[in-house]
């Protein structure tokens, strides 16, 4: 047995050399699975440049919304600036890490509105049934299984950051 882990390792041993594999397959991926749906996502809640549209609401803050009879006005500016703030993250975050520019922080703070978003989804939609549940067998569960992926992905570049192809790299070499 100790022959065939060994031959294994050598086997595959190589992989494990190539830091730059993970993070940019990570990055990549991002990019092409993930990106556009927060792009749009992030459209759906404007009117204009600057100005929250009313899905900005319904989507954040479904309920105090209907409380406040479907009037942005009549929500407190806490409201607004959550709104905003949560409007401009689905457009910075997921640029910063399509362009590896401090991808860490920005992938941390994807992770962070990927676990608001689903609480939103869970307790201010009431969208229950697309939690799934894990071990299930079924990999269509829009919370557990989708958004765990996306987790995972977006702790791949916490840990191992933007890889060789990041601006992040080219920064830091310049700097040097």
């Amino acid at each position: 047995m100790l022959k065939t882990l060994t031959l294994y390792d050598r086997a595959t041993g190589w992989i494990t050399a190539q830091d730059w594999l993970l993070p940019t397959l990570a990055r990549f991926l991002f990019a092409a699975v993930l990106t556009q749906y927060f792009f749009t996502s992030g459209l759906t809640k404007l009117d204009g440049l600057f100005t929250l549209s009313t899905g900005a609401y319904v989507q954040i803050f479904p309920r105090a919304f209907e409380a406040a009879g479907y009037d942005a006005t009549a929500l407190s500016a806490w409201h607004g600036l959550v709104a905003y703030a949560g409007t401009l993250a689905e457009f910075v975050l997921p640029a910063l890490i399509v362009l590896g520019l401090f991808t860490r922080f920005a992938a941390l703070g994807m992770i962070g509105f990927v676990v608001l978003q689903s609480l939103t989804d869970l307790y201010g939609h009431g969208q229950w049934s697309a939690l799934g549940q894990w071990f299930d067998r079924l990999p269509d569960g829009t919370i557990l299984d989708q958004r765990g992926l996306w987790v995972l992905l977006l702790v791949v570049l916490v840990v191992k950051g933007g890889g060789p192809v990041a601006l992040d790299r080219v920064l830091l070499a310049r700097r040097r």
